[in-house]
């Protein structure tokens, strides 16, 4: 077995040396230095099927130093899924299924996006969480259909970011047993040796975290299977560490810093082939063994699916409700049309003064009774927040049932855990914070939009009107640079219907994230003009006073400030104003040109457009003149509401005298 794992190995380094060596670009220190942990995970380890790189039941892996990709890519290709030797030569080029990074949805066998430090095993740690979720809400005696493990790959990148630290606090906290975390210890980065700047003792942290620590060598196959089963016996999250050497079988290169980050070179290569054994004068080879090796490998794969298909569906005959719920949760996105469409508005009338957080929790409330597989929490701010799911127990080492996380003060893990969580399938997760503070957890919204996932992000105190706290927690720039990350909705509703409605977008959304931005202070419940707005409101915006088919100026406003225009609005005379509310800026700018122009009045330039956001002006340029653009475009002050308004000049009274010129 070793020979054949050898093979493999061998042609792991082969293809990732020639790959990066063509495309001039890339990362060739950790396949070469990793190539045996991919042999024996893929090959013996792991439980998986190349043929259906979708199965729910598979294990995990997640490949957290990105960098590395030529060693993710290689080992594919070998195993026998989606990745053709055509698409390897074409490393880093575009069309390619062997992007420079992972890409989640792009390549055949990548289960999340990675590249960005740390946030791979934070996503590992989501996961590993709707794992033991969905085997609590599944798993019978009888039928153990969820038993999975969830893999990693860290370098001391991982470790140093941030983020791996607040995931892997938690991990520990929460005792996932079934995470396996590989280390991959060449202590080398980008700038040479690791010690001028990472001195701690890596072991001491996660045993302080909670964690079970296991240590050997890269490049023992048995011994790392050992320590698999080792870590499995375990109740704890397990990090094995690897020591290694980066760029392994590279001489001109192996152990040193020039293996990182950049190809070997066209004589390191050849020397590199001579050295393991490999014709110097030709590239991509692959050792006829590896692919005879998974050739054979492949037959159990695909029965011990086929075993898991036949469990599945005597389970199913067994407990037809349990497997409609099963259905239901696998839904595209974690939600079912059907049920999502029994939620019920609550109650509002004309009038009405309810905070649009208040208003969120009572929409949250009513999909999460049609929605049992909602799941979230947030980061050490429920109340304020308001994401309280009644009746929900809260997550935890001892309540794997629970649909509520308690994530601590967390809020870069917490999200990059609502996406792993959403990554496996099952459920769909929302999480929250103060909308100040997701300039924390900005990058894992980034890539939630880039790997298109639903994930609800509840970002409260969305404005200069929390008043109090100060320019501090007043996020004047945030929702701008949150609606300038690409394939990203930002939702701001403007009162207690809207945020209802605002989560029936979010939750019907399953190509993308969502941002609800949601006021701390009451807001009115107004009257709509537009009678079939619940359905225009999915443009992103619609009539809520019409004045005339033909206005003389359109208010473009969303959010609180909605209320603000209604109000500036009555008190210009002699001219037909509109006022629209603005629910998503980027989804209403998105519509074709003739559903733009039924909502502000007429085609875009012809009618003077008026725009109100108790933020910076930044985007609205489009729309508006500059001095036609009521905003705050500096920080703000600490005082009441009202008072810190009227101090930035932003009142009813400023927005009528620009609607008056």
């Amino acid at each position: 077995m070793s020979k054949e794992l050898d093979a493999v190995a061998l042609s792991v380094r082969s293809l990732s040396m020639d790959a990066i060596q063509k495309a001039n670009s890339g990362h060739p220190g950790l396949p070469l230095g990793t190539a045996e942990l991919a042999a024996v995970l893929y090959g013996k380890i792991m439980k998986h099927n190349p043929a259906n790189s979708a199965w729910i039941d598979r294990d995990r892996f997640i490949l957290s130093a990105g960098h590395g990709s030529m060693m993710l890519y290689s080992i594919l290709h070998l195993a026998g899924y989606k990745v053709t030797l055509d698409d390897i030569k074409a490393f880093r080029q575009i069309g390619s299924r062997c992007p420079g990074h992972p890409e989640y949805g792009y390549t055949d066998g990548v289960e999340a996006t990675s590249g960005p430090l740390g946030q791979g095993v934070s996503h590992a740690v989501g996961l590993a969480i709707a794992e033991s979720m969905l085997a609590q809400r599944f798993n019978t005696a009888e039928f153990n259909l969820v038993d999975h493990y969830t893999y990693a790959l860290v370098g001391e990148g991982c470790l140093m970011e941030g983020v791996a630290s607040e995931a892997s606090s938690l991990a520990g906290h929460y005792k996932l047993g079934k995470l396996i975390v590989f280390y991959d210890e060449n202590r080398i980065c980008i700038d040479g040796s690791t010690d001028m700047t990472f001195s701690e003792d890596v072991a001491k942290r996660y045993e302080a975290y909670g964690w079970q620590v296991l240590s050997g060598s890269m490049y023992d196959y048995g011994q790392i299977e050992s320590l698999v089963a080792q870590a499995k016996k375990d109740g704890r999250p397990s990090l094995i560490m690897l020591k290694s050497v980066i760029g392994k079988g590279a001489d001109s290169v192996a152990g040193t810093a020039k293996a990182h980050g950049a190809p070997i070179g066209a004589e390191g290569v050849a020397a590199a082939k001579k050295s393991l054994g490999l014709d110097p004068a030709k590239d991509f080879q692959v050792v006829p063994e590896a692919y005879s090796f998974f050739e054979k490998a492949r037959k159990d794969m695909a029965a011990r699916e086929k075993a898991w298909n036949d469990m599945f569906a005597a389970w199913s005959a067994r407990f037809p409700e349990e497997r409609a719920m099963w259905d239901a949760a696998f839904a595209p996105g974690g939600v079912s049309a059907a049920a999502l469409a029994k939620a019920q508005m609550p109650a509002y009338k004309e009038g009405d003064s309810v905070a649009t957080r208040t208003a969120s929790n009572a929409a949250l409330n009513a999909f999460a009774q049609v929605l049992p597989n909602l799941v979230g929490g947030s980061a050490d701010l429920q109340g304020p927040n308001a994401v309280a799911i009644k009746g929900a127990s809260a997550y935890g080492a001892e309540s794997r049932g629970g649909r509520y996380f308690h994530f601590g003060i967390r809020e870069f893990a917490m999200a990059t855990i609502a996406n792993g969580i959403q990554l496996h399938g099952g459920f769909r997760s929302f999480c929250a914070t103060f909308l100040v503070f997701s300039d924390y957890l900005r990058p894992a919204f980034r890539l939630a939009s880039l790997m298109k996932l639903p994930a609800v992000y509840v970002l409260t105190h969305d404005s200069i009107y929390l008043g109090e706290d100060g320019p501090t927690h007043q996020p004047v720039e945030t929702i701008a640079s949150l609606r300038a990350i690409p394939n990203a909705h930002v939702y701001r509703p403007a009162d207690a219907e809207e945020s209802f409605i605002a989560w029936k977008m979010a939750l019907a959304r399953t190509d993308g994230p969502v941002a609800l931005a949601l006021s701390r202070q009451n807001l009115p419940v107004f009257t709509k003009d537009d009678p079939d707005w619940k359905h225009t409101a999915e443009c992103g915006a619609y009539i809520v006073r019409k004045a005339a088919d033909a206005p003389d100026v359109t208010v473009l406003a969303t959010g609180s400030e909605v209320s603000l225009a209604l109000k500036a609005a009555s008190q210009v005379t002699g001219k037909k104003v509109r006022v629209v509310s603005v629910i998503s800026k980027e989804l209403f700018e998105s519509q074709p040109a003739a559903i733009q122009e039924a909502i502000i009045g007429g085609k875009k330039g012809s009618v003077r457009i008026v725009v109100a956001e108790a933020g910076v002006r930044t985007g609205w340029e489009g729309w508006a003149a500059a001095s036609d653009i009521l905003s705050v475009d500096r920080f703000g002050e600490s005082g009441p509401a009202d008072a810190v308004a009227e101090h930035l000049g932003f009142t009813a009274e400023a927005l009528a005298g620009i609607i008056a010129k």
